[in-house]
């Protein structure tokens, strides 16, 4: 390690396979074109995601410390330990950046200089403060958390959300997530998958991600291109028993989760999202990247700042969700819009070394 670097700490509870993961390693990687010396520390020991030699990673097991009752008392105890860690393996960070519940919940307490939490999520709706008994008492402890540090959102409308229902506790600012164009331009020539002319939807099976309503749609059009679904998740058995209750199993083909998405991607005729929210909707800029046609949504973030308006869907619409399949089926071609180079590594990780100088 070069001891004149500056140095990038990026916290997080571990590198499953999620957007959130993968934006640290490759926001890691914008830090280390910098210049910076970049450190992962992650919570658990659970990894999906092919290690990069440039970025350093490192593993402080919050496991041990749920056996303390009470979990402020847990999370205090616990940023004491993240803070010697951090200061004895690796040094005096210029900048953490703390991704996700856990790791804000945990860097809430922690005495170090220069952190700045990363809000991935509209917090409205992926803590459903609209069907929450007790929502008023979860926005308390929501602002107690962020105002301890700067916030970045990654989109104008995770901001946007923010401000409406947490309030502007802390200095705050919006930065797209970056996008690594040429290792997914790379890792889509790995191989060509063995399906032809078909819809491609990344996405774990969670809620939020509407496959209901995607399957639904898609079983009003001609199916004439088969729909691909790559992920995992706790819904994912309940999709497979509605793909047969819609008799359109034999057009659905459920992939799992796979380490490399970008070839299917690269060779869908089309990727739609059908999310009834995102912070920043990752893959439509993965997809921009291979220039391939997507339609998505208009959900209350990402793909509107993403995507022209005739690409975008009202939510929960089976109707209009069906119709803009349909069309999409017929010209694939009409949905194709241009990648943001805005959104390269090096430039978003500027902007966070921007706003946390601006802050400091």
């Amino acid at each position: 390690m070069n001891q004149n670097s500056k140095i990038a700490v990026l916290v997080i509870s571990c590198l499953q396979g999620g957007g959130a993961e993968r934006v640290v390693l490759t926001l890691g990687q914008g830090f280390h074109d910098l210049g910076y010396e970049v450190h992962i520390l992650k919570f658990k020991p659970l990894m999906e995601y092919e290690r990069n030699p440039n970025l350093n990673y490192h593993l402080l097991r919050y496991k041990p410390y749920k056996l303390i009752l009470g979990e402020q008392r847990r999370n205090k105890i616990f940023a004491r330990a993240v803070d010697k860690y951090i200061l004895n393996n690796i040094g005096k960070p210029d900048i953490i950046l703390s991704n996700l519940e856990r790791a804000d919940k945990v860097l809430s307490h922690s005495n170090l200089a220069n952190i700045v939490y990363v809000i991935h999520n509209t917090l409205s709706l992926s803590n459903k403060f609209g069907q929450a008994k007790e929502a008023d008492k979860l926005k308390s402890e929501l602002i107690e958390i962020y105002s301890k540090h700067p916030c970045v959102c990654v989109s104008h409308g995770v901001k946007e959300d923010f401000i409406k229902n947490i309030g502007r506790v802390s200095a705050m600012t919006a930065i797209h997530n970056p996008i690594d164009r040429d290792n997914i331009q790379h890792l889509a020539e790995a191989f060509v998958p063995d399906y032809q002319h078909y819809i491609i939807h990344v996405g774990s099976f969670k809620r939020a991600k509407r496959h209901d309503v995607l399957l639904k749609a898609y079983a009003q059009t001609d199916q004439s291109m088969p729909l691909l679904l790559l992920g995992q998740g706790k819904f994912k058995k309940e999709m497979q028993r509605l793909a047969i209750e819609l008799n359109i199993q034999d057009k659905v083909v459920f992939l799992g989760f796979r380490e490399n998405p970008f070839p299917f991607i690269k060779h869908a005729q089309f990727k739609v999202l059908t999310s009834d929210w995102e912070g920043f909707a990752l893959v439509i800029a993965e997809a921009l990247a291979l220039g391939t046609p997507v339609i998505s949504t208009d959900c209350p973030s990402g793909p509107s700042e993403l995507l022209p308006q005739k690409n975008l869907m009202p939510m929960d619409d089976v109707a209009a969700i069906a119709s803009k399949l349909s069309q999409a089926m017929k010209d694939p071609q009409q949905f194709c819009a241009p990648f943001d180079e805005a959104l390269l590594p090096v430039g978003i990780a500027k902007k966070y070394i921007e706003f946390a100088q601006e802050v400091s």
